[in-house]
């Protein structure tokens, strides 16, 4: 599949840091241990929360402050921003953590360098209009479950929430609807009679009485009692080839991050607001906030991977791929704690 065309996402730093960065040493212009000094950073679905420490250093000039010069650009899942690093078309992804293990039973190296979620910050939703009877998972099958893109981590959880609860996924239809209006879009015209996705879209359908959850996986509680131990979710990953070629450019983007975990760790309501593009509270700032709140102990405090993540997910992961749990995985290939660890001693976190 190609990928699609795309626009970049428009981002400023706060008044404050940019006079900073206006005043800022010439080293500043160039990434260190790049030719052209320029790191584009595919990402599917910019604007849920899933990615938002990714948001945040971006739009506050935690990257420039490292001495990077960092392009966002937005797909409609993580599947797509992944065929974009393949492709060439960008150095590193910020997605979930279950595709380096998917990759890597591919024959594909690639690396999770700083962890953004401990949680998969996601929630399967029934359409009340579409499924007005709807009484319990069985009635899902075939039927037409929206997530973010095929192959992405949306439909990786919608997956496996499915097959707990005793449903075959090759019984029903997953259909890719991206993210924001469009997700929305997809539901309320009946397009789709389920929806699989992440905050602030799912609490907006959800205080708006739209959709009945099925399974809420927006918590550290609740990931724990499916997955039965850390669930590691969004990350910054990268092929191993770039982070070798490259490792004073992954550490300043590390270091960037980590930054930015810090930041929301203390982050106020107000804070967050004039932080994040006008565009993600999709229209209701006060479900945004509330989301955010109920989310927000399932943000790295450090950007380090759990102890036990890697197994949790490859476990999940084995349960609808049962090939996954052969004898090529390789859990120590597809993290690094090493940079992580490095930019926590810079911040003091």
């Amino acid at each position: 599949m190609p990928v699609p065309p795309v626009s970049r996402r428009a981002f400023g730093a706060l008044s404050a840091l940019s006079a900073v960065a206006a005043c800022a040493p010439a080293s500043w212009a160039q990434a260190p241990g790049t030719a052209a000094g320029r790191i584009t950073i595919a990402v599917g679905g910019q604007a849920v929360l899933y990615h938002l420490p990714l948001t945040i250093a971006d739009r506050l000039g935690f990257f420039q402050a490292e001495g990077l010069d960092v392009v966002v650009q937005d797909f409609a899942g993580g599947a797509l921003a992944l065929q974009a690093v393949r492709n060439g078309v960008a150095q590193v992804c910020s997605g979930a953590y279950e595709h380096t293990l998917r990759q890597q039973s591919r024959g594909q190296d690639y690396r999770a360098f700083v962890l953004q979620g401990r949680a998969p910050q996601q929630a399967l939703g029934v359409s009340v209009r579409a499924l007005p009877g709807y009484r319990g998972p069985a009635d899902l099958r075939g039927r037409r479950i929206g997530v973010s893109a095929p192959g992405s981590s949306t439909q990786v959880m919608a997956s496996v929430l499915l097959a707990r609860a005793g449903v075959d996924v090759r019984e029903v239809s997953f259909v890719g609807v991206g993210a924001g209006a469009t997700a929305l879009a997809a539901l309320r015209s009946g397009h789709i009679h389920a929806l699989c996705h992440a905050d602030p879209i799912m609490a907006l359908l959800e205080q708006r009485g739209e959709v009945r959850l099925v399974s809420d996986l927006r918590t550290l509680n609740a990931a724990q009692e499916v997955f039965g131990g850390a669930m590691p979710a969004s990350c910054l990953y990268a092929p191993q080839a770039f982070l070798q070629k490259e490792p004073l450019v992954a550490q300043a983007l590390a270091n960037a991050m980590v930054h930015a975990l810090k930041w929301l760790q203390t982050a106020a309501p107000a804070d967050l607001v004039r932080a994040v593009p006008a565009s993600d509270l999709l229209g209701n700032r006060a479900v945004y906030l509330a989301a955010f709140n109920r989310v927000r102990e399932t943000f790295s405090p450090h950007g380090l991977m759990p102890e036990d993540g890697p197994a949790t997910a490859l476990r999940a992961l084995a349960k609808i791929y049962p090939g996954m749990a052969g004898p090529r995985a390789s859990l120590q290939r597809s993290y690094t704690n090493d940079l992580a660890r490095k930019a926590r001693e810079k911040f003091g976190v």
